[in-house]
């Protein structure tokens, strides 16, 4: 066995992750393809937009210098001569006591400079018209208002929603250039993992990082395949990761961390190769990365708030490009945690309902006398019973005459759950 890191920083991981992907490859696709997709080089306006100057409103187009002194009590006359109208334009020139009509989006007829709207119009007979109010330029949109052949319309790797799509087609493009999507097999592991619907004995859980994981994938636009649940069992792993051939990446969930039946990890140490296993990171600490036959994989923890934790953490980011990002989770009935410090004396309440601190909570910290600063870092998952919705309280008090700080950790089972989780700023701290 080759020796490999352990103990890795979070940001060692990320980069290891990341150079383990393939370049990705580019390929043009139609517009009402690429929803979602990652554009895979930036994209030029290839004319302007308005592609003429125009009218922003329906109404009439006219010289602003002959609607000056229009007002309702004295209306200014003028008279029609025509209409412009969007795909078909006046094709004479305003001159002078003269306008026409116009709609919005049409080209401003030449010679008039400025729109008075049709809700200040009073149309009568023989194409007279009055004016109620004087036109205005601000109504007249000029060409390329929005952008002009050879603004950049969007950067490389923009993920491409409906309104970018849109603006990339006003732009002038037929066919766009994305990035070929991610292939990235998905298999859950362990003899405790039963499919959803079946009846559990004790201490069986149900498949749920594979629904997670595989909705999150999604979500960064992969190609997913599904390899279902495999058993603790050597040859039976080894077979499904055989099947994976062809993919960019391997994401398993489970068998990684240290225990006698962790056979993924087993395997990849005895007859694959690992690149690093464990991170400086709670929860997700046991991650793996690792090759198959020349295919990386990389092993989540089994836990399932550690399995997402750690896919945010190092997944998405590889797979989209994207900064790290705050997640909310939430319990079915949240507490709104209100308080920013615990008030002098062990026995006192955070304001989250009036509801009390456990006393092994107020006990946990050694300076009950001091401000408390704390903070809520949840497991807001109902995946494993045995937490019943657990939180993590972490609390410090600072030793003003010591001038050290100390760290509490302790599991509060009351139902809290956390406004927010950061996972960019994942603390790591001990209890002395």
């Amino acid at each position: 066995m080759k020796p490999f890191a352990q103990f890795i920083s979070l940001a060692e991981a990320q980069s290891a992750v990341q150079q383990v992907l393939p370049v990705p490859e580019r390929e043009w696709v139609a517009p009402e393809q690429a929803y979602g997709r990652r554009l895979a080089e930036s994209l030029a306006a290839r004319t302007a937009h308005p592609s003429a100057t125009e009218s922003a409103l329906d109404g009439i187009a006219a010289r602003l210098e002959d609607t000056r002194m229009a007002s309702e009590q004295s209306p200014v006359t003028l008279r029609g001569v025509g209409e412009s109208r969007a795909g078909e334009a006046y094709s004479g020139e305003v001159g002078p006591g003269e306008c026409v009509r116009i709609y919005t989006g049409a080209p401003l007829p030449s010679g008039a400079d400025a729109i008075c709207p049709v809700e200040r119009l009073e149309f009568g007979a023989e194409g007279e018209v009055r004016l109620l109010a004087p036109a205005r330029r601000e109504d007249v949109r000029p060409l390329g208002d929005d952008f002009v052949a050879g603004d950049e319309l969007l950067p490389a790797g923009v993920r491409l929603t409906p309104a970018r799509v849109a603006l990339a087609v006003a732009g002038g493009h037929a066919a766009l250039p994305v990035r070929r999507r991610w292939r990235v097999v998905l298999l859950s592991t362990g003899d405790e993992v039963r499919a959803p619907g079946t009846p559990l004995n004790p201490g069986e859980v149900y498949d749920s990082n594979r629904y997670g994981l595989r909705g999150l994938l999604h979500e960064c636009g992969a190609e997913v395949l599904d390899l279902g649940h495999a058993p603790d069992s050597v040859n039976d792993l080894a077979a499904r990761l055989d099947a994976a051939g062809g993919a960019d990446l391997l994401l398993t969930s489970g068998g990684v961390s240290m225990g006698r039946y962790d056979f993924m990890r087993d395997l990849l140490m005895e007859r694959g190769e690992v690149t690093f296993w464990k991170v400086r990171l709670k929860p997700g600490g046991p991650t793996l990365l690792g090759r198959w036959n020349g295919l990386s994989v990389l092993g989540l923890p089994g836990n399932p708030v550690s399995s997402l934790v750690v896919f945010e953490l190092l997944v998405r980011p590889a797979l989209t490009g994207e900064e790290l990002r705050t997640v909310r989770l939430r319990a079915a009935a949240p507490l709104p945690l209100r308080a920013t410090k615990w008030p002098s004396g062990a026995a006192s309440c955070v304001a989250a309902r009036s509801r009390p601190i456990p006393n092994r909570a107020a006990a946990c910290c050694a300076h009950s006398a001091m401000p408390v600063y704390w903070s809520v870092w949840t497991q807001a998952s109902k995946c494993r019973p045995a937490m019943n919705w657990t939180s993590c309280c972490w609390t410090r008090a600072q030793d003003k005459q010591r001038g050290e700080q100390r760290s509490c950790f302790h599991r509060l089972k009351n139902q809290i759950c956390s406004d927010a989780v950061r996972f960019a700023r994942l603390r790591h701290d001990r209890c002395p």
